[in-house]
């Protein structure tokens, strides 16, 4: 048996707010020992990323820590801030789970990497360069004497995690506390990402904490299991024995939380509402004087589909495949060449103000709602700015359309004069949804709007938007990089790659015989 690496004993945290105490986490305890990967799953709100920050003492200041945190037979609970500065990034290394605030968008990350070295590190300047660039090659980034003057804002999210996952590994860290470091990734990179973090552990004989929601994840990756509700851990133990006979009722809730198709209503006979013809978004790339055209950006070239009333078409790709472009253009958010029916009527052609009408009809859900929706508003000034700008007729019946709109996504009257920041995730998703169903539309565009949420949420704002589109015969086009997500929804799917369609067709067919490698390739990542 390997020796205890970290234990953490009876661990509490305590917020004091307004002459008001909460207790964040409650008498957690646990042990990771070297070389292993232990699993800490749970939904947001539980208490996971707490325990992380506990560990480095990275609590904001209205916090309160008692308990013991024992780091190779030494408690650290008690260091001062100098005695941890030694230790984090050193000893104990964290990969953040948004790499584009955890990156400082100011540096280059040359400068990003350098700050570690030299705050743990005897290199001189020509040695750490060096350094950057095999942590660089290490991680997977091509090109890293070009990369390394890059800013976070200029590489992509896969790049951005390899950055963060470099910065952490700097200095060869005895643990690595990964913090849902591929939550937000596309199925193929969040691949490549957990393939490298398994690597890398073998190579540097490196010790993990793996935080993450989502347990098919943490099932492929982790030796032992925590699993955390309410800031107390529920059920511990050896994954594979957790997951073949969980003992305790969340943990049974978590593992079945997973997206499930009702019988799809029939299609087959119902008229198509749109229908786009060789749909072309390129982006002009200026350069000189005259700012003279010399290339193009080819976001989306050639696309032909169609979506039927009542009818979910999923599109599924990899980040910068083309699939928002062609949802925004469809929208005429964007400029493209090409031809968009809609309802039989080209809007193609159409001028703003001749289009402003049939913007109530055809409506999007973005993927983050605390962005897409104002922090200043409140829920019903969210709900009535649509109908100020769509429905001045009938300005008495506002009330009656807000109201059903929340009842329709399972939301009381008593949310109407709260504020976004007062809700959850999934909260604000549903309000999200409320927003354009107070236009009554007729087809919804859903950009990503569950993956960053919790599985278990996740299943229920799928099972509230198959409920919607039943009841009031909706048209989706559902945009998603989760598989399963796409295949509990669509009817049809349609795979895209750098802006062309490479396979289309009956979801249960792509998904049970694709064609093309590219297909192939990001059912078995999911998977």
């Amino acid at each position: 048996m390997t020796n205890c690496l970290l234990e953490i004993k009876n661990l509490n945290v305590t917020f004091n707010n307004s002459n008001r105490q909460s207790k964040a986490l409650d008498d957690c305890s646990f042990k990771i020992h070297e070389g292993e990967t232990l699993g800490l799953v749970g939904e947001s709100g539980s208490g996971k990323s707490l325990c992380a920050l506990s560990i480095l003492d990275l609590l904001p200041s209205n916090a309160r820590r008692t308990g013991q945190i024992i780091f190779n037979n030494r408690d650290i609970s008690s260091l001062n801030e100098k005695q941890m500065l030694d230790i984090r990034g050193g000893n104990i290394s964290m990969i953040f789970q948004e790499p584009m605030t955890a990156l400082n968008p100011l540096h280059t990350i040359r400068r990003q990497l350098a700050e570690v070295l030299q705050l743990h590190s005897n290199l001189n300047s020509e040695q750490i360069s060096n350094k950057i660039i095999e942590l660089l090659m290490r991680v997977g980034i091509k090109k890293p004497h070009i990369r390394m003057g890059c800013y976070p804002h200029q590489l992509s999210g896969g790049q951005r995690q390899r950055v963060l996952i470099a910065i952490a590994l700097a200095c060869r860290p005895q643990l690595l506390i990964a913090d849902e470091p591929t939550t937000a990734l596309d199925v193929t990179v969040q691949k490549q990402i957990l393939e490298l973090l398994r690597e890398l552990q073998d190579e540097l004989k490196m010790t993990v904490l793996f935080i993450s929601h989502d347990l098919h994840i943490v099932k492929k990756i982790s030796d032992n299991i925590c699993v955390m509700k309410r800031g107390s851990i529920v059920e511990k133990g050896n994954t594979k024995k957790v997951f073949v006979n969980p003992q305790h009722s969340y943990t049974k809730a978590l593992i079945d939380a997973e997206p499930k198709g009702d019988i799809k209503t029939d299609v087959s006979d119902a008229p198509v509402l749109i229908d786009a013809q060789k749909i072309s978004v390129w982006f002009p790339i200026k350069r000189g004087f005259f700012k003279k055209t010399v290339d193009h950006i080819k976001a989306v070239t050639d696309v032909n589909f169609y979506i039927k009333k009542g009818e979910t078409l999923g599109i599924v790709g990899e980040s910068g495949s083309g699939k928002t472009t062609l949802a925004l253009a469809l929208l005429k958010l964007y400029k493209y060449q090409g031809t968009i029916k809609f309802k039989n009527k080209n809007i193609s052609s159409m001028s703003e103000k001749t289009f402003k009408p049939f913007r109530h009809e055809m409506q999007i859900v973005f993927q983050d709602p605390f962005g897409s929706l104002s922090p200043r508003m409140n829920v019903e000034q969210i709900l009535k700015e649509g109908l100020e700008v769509q429905d001045k007729v009938s300005k008495d019946k506002w009330h009656n359309k807000i109201l059903n709109a929340l009842t329709d996504v399972g939301l009381s009257e008593s949310c109407l004069n709260r504020y976004p920041h007062e809700f959850s995730g999934g909260q604000r998703q549903r309000i999200a949804i409320a927003r354009i169903l107070v236009l009554r539309p007729t087809f919804i565009i859903l950009d990503e709007p569950s993956s960053a949420l919790d599985r278990t949420v996740q299943v229920q704002i799928i099972s509230l938007l198959q409920n919607l589109q039943r009841k009031y015969n909706l048209s989706y086009l559902f945009i998603s990089h989760d598989l399963a997500v796409i295949k509990a929804l669509s009817h049809r799917v349609m795979v895209m790659q750098a802006g062309k369609i490479i396979e289309h067709g009956a979801t249960d067919e792509v998904f049970n015989n694709p064609q093309d490698p590219y297909t192939r390739e990001l059912i078995q990542s999911s998977l």
